[in-house]
């Protein structure tokens, strides 16, 4: 799919906030847009679509595609948020928000048992070393068990969200009866779905689109300010 550019705007006299989201998925514009209008209706956003950089990843993240991820987000409006997991390390190093950064530190606060699931084996690395850099910051003591879910990535890749919510949500009840975690972390916004569905769980359930929303607002009101 050719990389595209998406800008949701509103009036220019009700724009207080500028942020520019770089997806390695067009599943998750409207994610961010239902968002937007919940949390900020008043905030511009820009999505910026690049699926063939997650397919390029999926061997490691070489020098080419670290400069053109760099150069994207140098020339982006605003602040900058990138919701692709993979991606992660290299865009937070050319500045811009991590999406998974807020969700591990509010995991990282919870401690104890962390169960953190996966659904893309080029996701496993960088959650576990954010999760695992998150909790030393917070000067505490954690034990994360994976579960690798990557069987259900091909439903996502086809579009089936509902049934990768489902099946995302069943493989977590399957190990939570075992594992017994204090805190659940779904390492990919493309989870997110599956969190309402493990509700009655009892146990926190930690999904990043929202959480990262809210930091990327944060921090386009301060540089606005």
């Amino acid at each position: 799919m050719a990389p595209f550019l998406l800008r949701v705007t509103a009036p220019l006299w009700f724009i207080f906030a500028m942020i520019t989201l770089l997806h390695t998925s067009a599943a998750h514009v409207a994610t961010f847009d239902t968002l937007r209008e919940r949390l900020s209706p008043k905030c511009e956003l820009t999505h910026l679509v690049r699926e063939d950089w997650l397919a390029r990843a999926q061997g490691g993240i070489d020098a080419a595609l670290a400069d053109e991820i760099t150069e994207a987000i140098a020339t982006s409006d605003g602040v900058v948020l990138c919701s692709c997991t993979t991606l992660g390390p290299v865009a937070a190093q050319a500045g811009a928000i991590r999406i998974d950064t807020p969700m591990m530190e509010a995991a990282a606060r919870i401690g104890g048992a962390l169960l953190m699931v996966y659904a893309l084996e080029s996701t496993r690395a960088p959650s576990l070393a954010l999760l695992n850099a998150a909790v030393a910051a917070q000067g505490g003591a954690a034990e994360v068990t994976m579960l690798d879910l990557s069987e259900f990535w091909p439903l996502f890749e086809a579009g089936e969200t509902e049934a990768f919510a489902a099946c995302i949500a069943g493989g977590v009840r399957a190990q939570v009866l075992r594992d017994k975690p204090a805190c659940i972390v779904l390492a990919q916004a493309s989870m997110a779905a599956a969190a309402p569905l493990l509700s009655d769980l009892g146990l926190p359930v930690l999904a990043s689109p929202e959480m990262a929303m809210r930091a990327a607002l944060s921090a386009a009101g301060s540089s606005a300010a």
